[in-house]
């Protein structure tokens, strides 16, 4: 299916690695009963590595800067993550395979009604560090500061122990957390919409990226992605439309 040049360029060890960002837990997680990674990227991988005729190995990490640095790196031939031109200098990306809301979470009592009224003087933005949210607040806020938590699973924590105004993130991840710790409210609407891709290192070439998209494409139009969103009954992710020439 996929030239031999190309497959050589993606995964020249002979085994396709794979980073797994446990992160964002729309895309991964970990089994409740055996703790290993599961989730839509964990299937995405297994199908390229079945595609390609070769054994699967799963670089699991914490964080979406962690996964970054592994792919860069060389650690892991590919990963995914949400397209960002500061992430754009060493990791080619394929076009979207699934678009996810980006939302604010306050406390009940905050003044703050709407997402125009976040980027004030004096209000503090808990984000995960290194995140899509971070890159593009970083980016996008001229006036309120930014707080950075370690993970972003440790946002809605970090924000209940009093860390900031406003928690930004994953809509569904904020959504579980503020009912869990309780005494808060989402705000309406989102600020962003995350454009999740596949991506491999800039070194790998031009040929292993043009396998990636090409695998990309056939799994958005198979029906894949859409079955696998099904499967692990997530909610607030689409399929991205196909890729524009």
């Amino acid at each position: 299916m996929f030239p031999r040049s190309a497959i050589a360029a993606l995964a020249p060890s002979g085994r396709l690695r794979a980073a797994i960002n446990l992160g964002n837990p729309i895309l991964a997680g970990r089994d409740a009963a055996g703790g290993e990674a599961r989730g839509v990227s964990v299937d995405l991988a297994r199908r390229l590595a079945g595609q390609l005729g070769l054994e699967l190995d799963l670089v699991v990490v914490e964080t979406a800067g962690r996964s970054v640095e592994v792919v860069a790196g060389g650690e892991a031939d590919l990963g995914f993550f949400a397209i960002d031109p500061v992430r754009g200098r060493d990791i080619a990306f394929t076009a979207p395979y699934v678009l996810i809301e980006g939302c604010y979470l306050v406390r009940e009592d905050s003044p703050i009604r709407a997402n125009e009224q976040v980027d004030r003087e004096g209000l503090r933005v808990v984000v995960g560090k290194g995140s899509a949210y971070d890159l593009f607040l970083t980016r996008e806020l001229r006036h309120a500061d930014i707080v950075r938590a370690p993970t972003s699973p440790a946002v809605v924590d970090a924000f209940a122990a009093g860390a900031g105004d406003v928690a930004a993130g994953v809509k569904q991840q904020l959504e579980a957390d503020a009912r869990r710790v309780g005494g808060m409210r989402l705000l309406d609407g989102r600020f962003m919409v995350i454009q999740q891709a596949m991506g491999l290192p800039r070194s790998a070439g031009a040929e292993a990226a043009a396998l990636l998209a090409d695998f990309v494409e056939q799994a958005k139009s198979a029906g894949f992605v859409a079955e696998a969103l099904a499967r692990h009954r997530i909610q607030g992710a689409s399929v991205a439309p196909p890729a524009t020439a």
